[in-house]
């Protein structure tokens, strides 16, 4: 039997892959996708962090604008704000690794005392010599120094780090100028891209205006609070807390950890139990009952999405990564499903469940319902 013909004049059909053969494929380009990003994380990191940070201050452009400021003006005076802050953050970031490394050798024996005890805990509970000697030697202050030039890429990589994001940021500016008369031009024929356009960049924006907000709180928070208990080098830790809190759910659990060795250095236990308090409350205050109410339904991604998020896009793109986690996931909904009104369904399975929430009240409802009116049947017959 042969394949019927298409009539003159309309296009052929296209060939169904089985369902099984596109999920394999693509998976493959995914993968392929995500070593390509992690074999040029040097640039692709830097990039991408520039495309967060020029999304998250094109409001402030378009406000200057409406005011009657030349756009020129305006995109020259959003990039030099810009710049301006991450000079400041990279100076203090400077200034409060300075302080650690002047501080690391002065609780160099009671670090190696640690090292000793934990050393010997991993040996009763079975660990080879050889793991036990790896793990002791990460305790010596110069090891950690290391640890932390490997972490920063060194001199060199920093500086080309810092001239790409600069550059990108001036680029995407000036770009971004002509962003919103692109959309308007591609609405007809474009509607979902436009609007999942619109979408990324209003929740990328809320995310991370309000994190910073409550990430800038938190940390002068914490910096007060473990000056006050005595704990050395509480500004670093401070700045800590408030990297950290653009890693969800993990980044709680790195930023706690330096005040809690040197606050028990200094103070002991009863210092060790304070530091676990404040950084408990301030943590569950923010991070579970203040950022979910402010920023609403702007990200819509449920917890195991966002605690897979940051592992992913941290070894794809390094430390940056861990960082940009959300933004980067919200690109790849966006591009994938949020722009192909076929691909919608896939939403509520990513985290937008305020419909599913409706229907679950309902449900609960219904069966309170359902209980009361067996209940009163039960009583009726018993009478």
């Amino acid at each position: 039997m042969t394949d019927a013909v298409p009539p003159p004049g309309e296009p052929a059909a296209r060939p169904v892959l089985p369902r099984a053969t596109g999920i394999l494929l693509a998976l493959g380009g995914a993968t392929v996708a995500a070593f390509g990003l992690a074999a040029i994380s040097s640039v692709s990191g830097p990039v991408l962090f520039s495309l967060v940070l020029t999304i998250t201050v094109q409001p402030v452009r378009v406000a200057l604008e409406k005011r009657g400021v030349p756009r020129s003006v305006a995109t020259g005076s959003v990039i030099i704000a810009v710049f301006a802050l991450l000079a400041g953050f990279f100076t203090a970031l400077f200034v409060a690794l300075g302080q650690f490394a002047s501080l690391l050798p002065q609780f160099g024996p009671q670090l190696q005392e640690i090292a000793t005890s934990v050393g010997g805990v991993l040996e009763r509970i079975g660990f080879g010599p050889q793991q036990v000697t790896d793990i002791v030697a990460g305790f010596d202050p110069s090891a950690i120094l290391d640890i932390i030039g490997g972490f920063l890429g060194g001199i060199g990589g920093l500086v080309f780090w810092l001239v790409t994001v600069l550059t990108t940021l001036l680029l995407m500016a000036m770009d971004g100028s002509y962003l919103p008369a692109l959309l308007r031009q591609l609405r007809p024929t474009r509607p979902d891209l436009v609007d999942a356009v619109g979408i990324f960049a209003h929740g990328v924006r809320r995310y991370m205006a309000v994190t910073t907000g409550l990430g800038v709180v938190q940390g002068l928070f914490n910096w007060v609070a473990l000056a006050i208990l005595g704990v050395p080098g509480a500004a670093l830790w401070g700045l800590l807390s408030f990297l950290c809190s653009f890693i969800p759910n993990i980044g709680y659990f790195i930023a706690i950890i330096p005040p809690i060795v040197f606050g028990g250095l200094v103070g002991g236990w009863q210092t060790v139990v304070w530091v676990v308090i404040i950084y408990g409350v301030i943590n569950a205050l923010v991070q579970s009952v203040v950022q979910p109410r402010i920023v609403g339904n702007a990200v819509l991604l449920n917890q195991t999405i966002t605690f897979v998020s940051v592992l992913f896009w941290a070894i794809i793109l390094g430390p940056i990564g861990a960082i940009i986690a959300i933004p980067m996931t919200l690109l790849v909904r966006m591009l994938l499903i949020d722009s192909d009104p076929k691909a919608k369904w896939w939403r509520p399975l990513t985290g937008d469940i305020v419909e599913t929430r409706t229907r679950l009240r309902d449900e609960d409802v219904q069966r309170k319902a359902e209980r009361r009116a067996r209940h009163e049947e039960a009583e009726w017959h018993e009478d």
